[in-house]
């Protein structure tokens, strides 16, 4: 059941002379008791400067806070919503969408009518209303990847066969990754973004294929973790647009491309820090908060989402972290809510995102066979065991993760049609030490310890974990609400080096890639995990890659 009001406004806040109106657009999503509500902003004069919109309730409905996009507030019928920080200026012909999830009893009729800026207002239903359309449909179709064959790199795959018993995998399609300028055009052994279209043209024989390109050169990189960090300073938002983002678009939208089904993933780590590694968390870093007061990542990744969005056969994922970082009541709603900010940030709208990416290079299990996080051990579901593995976490696996990450999404501000992708390149954890039953021990700890299939020190070590293997392989479809599993990550490429290394592109030396180090407060200080004699981020691991192979799971 929906419902729709849309009216014309003039605001009165604004400067004498100023050509001053807008659409709103209300929408609701009833599943009866409650209901999600939709509300955009659609400015039609001069730009507006800070709003303020209100209006009331007919009946008994409860506006659920946070929401989103807004500070939101009620007192009785009455609801306030006012502009955040970041989308309280609207050019003219721009838009801002905030909404909320609510309650009720009895009826849930749409308010009658709104005030913005204390100019109350009516109007006439929009002909063709559509609260979060898609900026330039194209020929996109609900999935990408069915129906379609995957683009195998042939400079990965030309490695991976060189490598003893590399050929029975050489043939799985791998990102491809756009990490710094000069890889646009192509660097030594790495061809350019135009050659691996082009080489893409030839392998798709006129049939659909799925090219994935990976976008991650946001200013300040990788603000948590030194051996990504990129070339451009945390203020370089101008060059991330002028001399990394429009090329690769221009590129993108060469018509020799215009049928292949081009997989954008977009800024790996980036939002995810925003939340989790900033002040006062005791996970924070100076880089983060940084990162999270200027504005940048949020900027560069509507920005990218915007401009790359606009080329009808693309497909933008952005990077959702993954659930041993955030799955914790703390940290997930509120990626969701920062992701919603950035897809309404820097010309962008929520319907250039065609879905998320969870576990990208990284480890996480695919399925914990052997438990949830409700399974019951020693008298207290294990995620009320402090300290364990579980630890609070609502989530103790992947997929469970991204399909309820997607739910939460789509009851925000984006799509009910978003889907997912999985990472699935190095957390397969086969080999010896992968438990084939669930542990019959009585105390939480050892439970968890004998019955887990991801074999990490801990859930916060992401740098050449010993012992990975290489995980399911690339597949459509293959549960619900989840586009694809996807190799990203090539497989055998490292994630930084294990002691400090001199290098052009900007890579730092980070101590979670150091197999002596400690930790820190973001893996509980537990050890590092990280295989040691491994190269800078980006380059080739061939005793990664052999030992991916050997735990690989399903086995090769």
């Amino acid at each position: 059941m929906s419902a729709l009001l849309t009216s014309l406004i003039t605001l009165s806040a604004q400067p004498a002379g100023a050509a001053v109106g807008c659409r709103i657009d209300y929408t609701v999503n009833d599943w009866g008791g409650g209901f999600t509500a939709t509300v955009r902003i659609n400015n039609l004069g001069d730009p507006v400067t800070g709003w303020s919109l209100r209006f009331s309730f007919a009946g008994n409905q409860q506006v659920n806070t946070p929401g989103w996009n807004a500070n939101w507030t009620q007192s009785g019928q009455q609801v306030t919503a006012t502009n955040l920080g970041w989308n309280g200026t609207l050019a003219t012909g721009g838009s801002t969408e905030i909404g909320f999830n609510g309650t009720y009893s009895g009826s849930n009729a749409a308010p009658a009518s709104f005030s913005l800026n204390n100019t109350t207002c009516t109007g006439t239903t929009d002909p063709d209303p559509d609260p979060d359309p898609d900026p330039d449909p194209g020929n996109r179709v609900d999935n990408p990847y069915v129906g379609a064959g995957v683009y195998v790199n042939p400079d990965w795959s030309a490695k991976a066969r060189a490598e003893t018993g590399g050929s029975r995998i050489a043939n799985q399609p791998t990102g491809v990754w756009m990490d710094r300028i000069a890889a646009i055009t192509g660097t030594t052994g790495a061809r350019g973004l135009a050659a691996h279209l082009d080489e893409a043209v030839r392998q798709a024989a006129g049939q659909p294929l799925v090219f994935q390109v990976v976008i991650y050169n946001l200013p300040g990189r990788d603000c948590a973790a030194l051996a990504s960090n990129g070339e451009l300073g945390p203020t370089e938002l101008n060059r991330y647009k002028t001399e990394y983002i429009d090329p690769i678009a221009s590129i993108l939208a060469r018509p020799a491309y215009a049928n292949l089904r081009i997989v954008t993933v977009i800024e790996i780590d980036s939002l995810p820090n925003l939340v989790t590694n900033v002040s006062p968390r005791e996970t924070a870093t100076p880089q983060c908060d940084t990162m999270k007061a200027n504005g940048n990542y949020v900027n560069g990744v509507g920005y990218a989402l915007a401009k790359l969005g606009a080329v009808p056969n693309v497909y933008n994922y952005v990077d959702a972290g993954h659930h041993g970082w955030i799955g914790w009541d703390d940290n997930f709603n509120a990626s969701v809510q920062l992701m919603c900010q950035a897809a309404n940030a820097s010309g962008a709208a929520p319907g250039n995102v065609q879905g998320f990416i969870a576990n990208t290079a990284n480890y996480s299990a695919l399925k914990e066979a052997f438990f949830t996080a409700d399974t019951v051990v020693g008298g207290k579901p294990l995620r009320e065991v402090a300290g364990g593995w579980v630890d609070w976490n609502r989530y103790v696996d992947e997929l469970g993760f991204a399909q309820a990450f997607r739910q939460q999404a789509d009851s925000q501000c984006f799509d009910s049609n978003i889907g997912m992708l999985i990472d699935t390149s190095r957390n397969g954890w086969g080999g010896p030490d992968r438990p084939t039953a669930a542990s019959t021990s009585t105390d939480p700890a050892t439970f968890m310890e004998e019955s887990r299939i991801d074999r990490r020190i801990h859930l916060g070590n992401w740098c050449n974990q010993s012992g990975a293997g290489l995980g399911e392989r690339p597949k459509a479809a293959p549960e619900p609400g989840i586009d694809a599993y996807v190799w990203i990550k090539p497989p055998g490429e490292s994630d930084g080096s294990s002691s400090a290394i001199d290098n052009d592109e900007g890579k730092g030396f980070d101590r979670m890639c150091d197999p002596t180090y400690t930790g820190n407060p973001r893996n509980n200080d537990n050890m590092s995990g990280a295989l040691g004699n491994a190269p800078i981020s980006g380059h080739w691991f061939s005793a990664q890659f052999q030992e991916l192979m050997r735990n690989a799971y399903p086995p090769l």
